[in-house]
């Protein structure tokens, strides 16, 4: 992988760190995922006219991972409502590098160099040892846990399903806006129909930020597609989880969450990953 498609990983890596931060950051979760994904899908929406559909072929692709990310977004929500930040987001995508790259390996056939395995272990292990920080200090809860680990099986297989079908699309902006839009269309209507008052409500008071959400939605998640088209998939899917170092930062800058000193020792080992990733 060149060191420029690695800044810009890297920088969706922040960029998804920074929406999580603001799901977390409100006192109505399950209504922030909807409406950042809704406003990634608005947003997506003013782009569609201008560009050409995705293949046919990658269609299938597309509209399986629309009902795999209404899993994910779901999950996503239940997992902050019930564990701290510091600990769910490590844990829910700390596990999923491991599973994506055994599931390219035996159902894409596309296997790693030495380097990319190690790479992807010390990043795990990196991003793993953030949450062992938090169960650490008590900040486990058995219903979290049990959220973020089945949003991590969750992850892999949308990160399979999407490698897939951009590749197969012909243009992975065209995959990823239409992704973005219809995506927001099931969640969207779900949660107008189960819960219309808090959901306006939250609009209401929080559109600027959720608005903001959005646009690091699309942008963390369109650079990781472009990204699938030009380097194997586990190498993307473990590179960004690098996003858990940026949330831990933002845990402790802006929600005031408290982690030990093990949080040096997990950068360093996902530094470790990304080195390895690229000298190997």
């Amino acid at each position: 992988m060149s060191l420029g498609l690695m800044l810009l990983v890297l920088l969706a890596a922040a960029l998804h760190a920074g929406w999580n931060a603001i799901v977390k950051s409100s006192p109505d979760k399950s209504s922030d995922v909807v409406l950042i994904a809704a406003g990634a899908g608005a947003i997506a929406a003013t782009t569609l006219p201008f560009i050409p559909l995705p293949t046919i072929s990658s269609w299938p692709y597309l509209l399986a991972s629309v009902v795999i990310h209404l899993a994910y977004f779901s999950l996503v929500g239940l997992a902050y409502r019930h564990g701290d930040l510091s600990y769910v987001y490590p844990l829910m995508r700390g596990s999923a590098p491991l599973i994506t790259t055994c599931a390219a390996l035996l159902i894409v056939g596309e296997g790693l160099r030495v380097g990319g395995y190690v790479g992807v272990l010390l990043l795990s292990a990196g991003v793993l040892t953030l949450s062992f920080d938090g169960f650490r200090n008590g900040k486990a809860q058995a219903r979290g846990t049990g959220y973020a680990l089945a949003n991590a099986f969750v992850v892999a297989l949308y990160t399979l399903v999407d490698g897939i079908g951009v590749r197969l699309s012909g243009s992975a902006v065209s995959y990823a806006q239409w992704l973005f839009f219809l995506n927001a269309i099931p969640l969207l209507v779900l949660a107008l129909s189960t819960r219309r008052a808090p959901l306006l409500r939250t609009a209401r008071a929080r559109w600027k930020m959720l608005s903001f959400g959005g646009l690091c939605t699309i942008g963390s998640y369109g650079l990781v597609l472009w990204a699938m088209t030009r380097a194997p998939l586990a190498l993307v899917a473990a590179l960004r989880e690098t996003s858990v170092v940026f949330g831990t930062v933002f845990a402790a800058a802006l929600l005031k969450e408290k982690f030990g000193t093990l949080r040096y020792v997990a950068a360093g080992l996902v530094t470790a990953g990304a080195v390895a990733m690229k000298v190997l």
